[in-house]
This record gives structure tokens, C-alpha cells and sequence, in this order.
């Protein structure tokens, strides 16, 4: 088979979503035609798609060292630096991919939420509404602007994003989901019992990089640092006796701080790649992609000790959770948490895309679902455009 014939064929599996299919027939193109920049190129994407990064970047980077004028791998290499969170070194090859081929709208997109996830949501907005007018049908494009133009402050362009969405005929149901509950945020339409599933999974895929760096450098969190002592101040040594549940663990910053009470960790998440960091800590005996809704109920009286550490935020309706947790737990389990403060009523949804929930209506849940605070303390959770986001934790047990 000719190296041409061997790249079609390559190409026809990658298509088809035989990734392994694919990664061969690659593989035995470049040892006959190692410096091939399109099957270096192609390759790298198959581990991106696999997600081993640090070897996708390296392919793809072999393939701009061969072509750097060409403005596919450029896109590529930014595409994939911007999944691995090297964001800055991302916006520099999108922008010199731009600057070759300046009406591609993926590219244009990945930059403006590469710019966002820096912080610099205004200067995302010119290459976002681009990419909108470029490709007017595509939902991920409306979607990426209206964020953009909720972090930048502009509310109404940001409704008018997503309101803008909703109007497309083929627009994905998790896409109109995400743009609908957007749009509750910021005041049009009711807020639903939850955050989709699809948003959270998504949002934290693409944190899952930088989640501890942005997490405690840039926003001061200190949450599983503050359940961990508070657990402490309620009784519970640290003694790594008991069977603890780490509910949304993400990449283990929860898992390290809970580790001292634990003789078997298990973590519960959304998120595959925040799992795969996560399993990197050491400390997890077992790690559980799942929606905690669904993880709890199948595991009664299984556990001493189950920690949520920034996960209620995502609930508006916290009974089925709460309920879920007291019910995995064994008689005398306990239960620590943290939730956003501050609504008006039982819950209310936050432009922020979280949850507050009102700490008299909370108290009152926790009594009638026989779960008895052991301890509770008002805290900073974080920082959010500079300015502190007020919380509680509570440690409670169970009958």
C-alpha cells in the first residue's frame, strides 16, 4: 500500500471513530515517511481525542516545526494547548493561525474562550461575535459568546447570545439546556432544581488543567482545608479509620485534605479528565465517574464519612442529595459540606451559574431529613472578580 493509500485509509478510521484503527495505520505511515507533517499532525489528535495530551502536543509540534506556515496545525497545536491549560502559549498559535487563514471559525472560537479562561473575557468578544458571524448556525459559537459576554459584564448582549441560540432549528438538547439555564441566571426564565449535567461536565473537562493553580493562587480557595478542620472541631480525629466518599473530588484538592480521616477514599465526579487528575494524587483506593444523584442511592450504608467540598453550589433543590447522602452513609455517618450563601429564598441561581441557598431554609432541610449539625461556620469560599463569595460548612451526623 502506498503512504497516500495508508493516510486515506487512516483518515477514513479516524472519521469513523476507530481511534486505534487510525493510530496504526499513522504509525506505519510515519515509519516509512517520518517527517509526514499531516500524519504527525492527525496523530496528535488521536491521543488528544485519547486524551494523553503531553504526547499530542509533542506530535503536533513535530508537525509546525515541518510547516509553520501551515494554518490547520497551527490551529491544532492551539486547540490542544488550550485543553492541556497552557492558555497563554494557546491565544499565541490561534493568533498566528488567524493571521494565515483569519475566517476560520473554530479557530476564532477557541480563542475567545482560551482569552476568557485567562480572564480577559473583553478582548475574547471581537473574535467570539466573528465566529458567530462566520458560522451562524453553530450553537457552541452563540453559546461561547454569551459567557464571554456574562464574564465582561454585558448581560444583555449576553441573553441576547443565548436567546440567539435557542432560535437555531438543530440546535443539541444539551446546548438549548445550557443556553436555557444561562439564561435563568441572568433573571429570564426559572431557574431549574440543577445545573445540566452536561454543563458541569464540560466546564470542568476544560478546568481540569489549571483547577488547582487558578483554584488557590488566583482565587484564595481554602474549602477542603476549612471542612477538614471544622471536621476536626466536631470530634472526628484524624485517625484513618473510616470509610470516606470524596463527592465531586475533581482533581483530589478535596481528597488530600480528607485523606487523614480516611483507612479507604473513594471519589465521585462528572468529569473524566477531572478523574485522571485526580488519580494522579495516590490517595483514592477508588475512583467513580457519576453523577452523585445516581452514585448515592446505590451504595447504602456504605460510608463513615462523605464530604462535598464546593459540590451543593451546582443543586438548587437540595433534598434529593442531602437525602442520598444520609442514606450511603451507616448509622452515626457523618456528612460535611459547603454551600454558597446568601438567597432570598430556599435557593436562588447566581449570575456567577451557582447556587446560593438560604441558611435558615437549609437548617430547617437538615432537621426534617434527621441529619444533626455538629458544627457550622460562615467562611470566604473564594474570590470571583475580586470580590469575596460568602459561604457556610456544616458537620453534621446522622441518627
Amino acid at each position: 500500500m502506498t503512504p497516500e493509500a495508508l493516510l486515506r485509509e487512516a483518515v477514513a478510521r479516524h472519521q469513523a471513530g476507530d481511534l486505534e484503527g487510525a493510530a496504526a495505520r499513522y504509525e506505519r505511515l510515519l515509519a516509512v515517511r517520518p517527517d509526514d507533517a499531516n500524519a504527525l499532525n492527525l496523530l496528535g489528535l488521536v491521543f488528544r481525542q485519547r486524551g494523553d495530551l503531553p504526547r499530542a502536543l509533542g506530535l503536533i509540534r513535530r508537525a509546525v516545526a515541518l510547516q509553520p506556515a501551515a494554518p490547520v496545525f497551527l490551529a491544532t497545536l492551539g486547540g490542544t494547548l488550550a485543553e492541556a491549560g497552557q492558555l497563554a502559549a494557546a491565544v499565541e498559535a490561534l493568533r498566528a493561525a488567524l493571521a494565515i487563514r483569519p475566517n476560520d471559525p473554530t479557530s476564532l472560537r477557541n480563542l475567545g474562550q482560551a482569552l476568557c479562561g485567562l480572564g480577559r473575557s473583553g478582548e475574547a468578544l471581537a473574535p467570539l461575535r466573528r465566529a458567530v458571524a462566520l458560522a451562524p448556525a453553530a450553537g457552541e459559537a452563540h453559546l461561547a459568546l454569551a459567557h464571554a459576554c456574562r464574564e465582561a459584564g454585558k448581560t444583555a448582549a449576553a441573553a441576547a447570545a443565548a436567546r440567539a441560540a435557542l432560535l437555531l432549528p438543530n440546535l443539541a438538547p444539551q446546548l438549548a439546556e445550557q443556553a436555557r439555564f444561562l439564561l435563568a441566571a441572568l433573571g429570564e426564565g426559572a431557574a431549574p432544581d440543577r445545573a445540566p449535567a452536561t454543563y458541569v461536565r464540560d466546564l470542568f473537562d476544560q478546568y481540569a488543567p489549571r483547577f488547582e493553580r487558578d483554584l488557590e493562587d488566583k482565587l484564595a480557595y481554602r474549602t477542603p482545608a476549612a471542612l477538614a478542620d471544622l471536621l476536626a472541631e466536631a470530634g472526628l480525629a484524624a485517625d484513618g479509620s473510616r470509610q470516606v466518599l470524596d463527592l465531586g473530588c475533581g482533581t483530589g484538592l478535596s481528597g488530600r485534605a480528607l485523606a487523614p480521616f480516611a483507612h479507604r477514599l473513594e471519589g465521585v465526579d462528572l468529569s473524566p479528565r477531572m478523574l485522571a487528575e485526580a488519580a494522579r494524587q495516590g490517595c483514592y483506593a477508588a475512583l467513580h465517574e457519576a453523577d452523585l444523584l445516581a452514585f448515592l442511592p446505590r451504595h447504602p450504608g456504605q460510608f463513615d464519612l462523605i464530604a462535598a467540598a464546593d459540590v451543593l453550589n451546582y443543586l438548587g433543590e437540595l433534598r434529593p442529595a442531602l437525602a442520598g447522602m444520609a442514606t450511603a452513609l451507616r448509622p452515626g455517618g457523618y456528612l460535611a459540606f459547603s454551600v454558597e450563601s446568601g438567597a432570598g429564598d430556599t435557593y436562588a441561581l447566581g449570575p456567577g451559574l451557582r447556587y446560593r441557598h438560604d441558611l435558615p431554609a437549609l437548617r430547617a432541610l437538615l432537621a426534617a431529613l434527621d441529619l444533626r449539625i455538629l458544627a457550622e461556620r460562615s467562611l470566604v469560599l473564594r474570590q470571583e472578580l475580586g470580590q469575596p463569595v460568602a459561604g457556610a460548612a456544616f458537620v453534621l451526623r446522622v441518627a
